[in-house]
């Protein structure tokens, strides 16, 4: 997907929540969001991207901060059910809310294909505004993810 800097980014799509009520781009204006976008079969997410993701929401006062999961699974959907969702969101203890990518026409989930991600785990920053400011494939360091939120939040949108 381009950032476009002009327009909002596209609201996520999803069939269901674990952890809290429904979540929304425009349900959080006025927060920096951080989505982690995740499958529980992928090493990737469960040793980083998720843990970082409970770092984010530990450390950021939850009113300039939102962080935001969203399983979007484009391979093994057998095995990667609701049930098995919400059993790893519980063991795991993820704290913050998890949408479910609705299922797409072809393989890829129908979020995951509007923004043209890569994979998991992808992180999305978006502004106070609800623009896209910057999509992660993969492992972020903990350090330059810290400072472009805070230079997000200090953003004027």
């Amino acid at each position: 997907m381009t950032i476009d800097s002009q327009s909002p980014a596209p609201e996520w799509e999803t069939t269901r929540w674990f952890g809290g009520p429904p979540q929304t781009l425009a349900g959080l204006r006025g927060k920096v969001v951080a989505l982690e976008v995740f499958q529980l079969l992928c090493p990737g997410c469960v040793h980083h991207g998720l843990p970082q993701a409970q770092r984010i929401a530990q450390t950021f006062d939850s009113e300039q901060v939102a962080v935001v999961g969203l399983h979007s699974v484009f391979e093994h959907h057998e095995a990667m059910g609701p049930e098995v969702l919400e059993a790893f969101l519980s063991e795991n203890r993820i704290t913050f809310p998890v949408g479910v990518d609705t299922p797409g026409d072809g393989s890829l989930p129908r979020t995951m294909e509007r923004y043209g991600l890569q994979g998991t785990p992808s992180l999305l920053l978006y502004r106070r505004s609800g623009h896209l400011e910057r999509v992660f494939f993969g492992q972020v360091d903990d350090l330059r993810l810290g400072a472009e939120i805070g230079r997000l939040m200090l953003l004027a949108d």
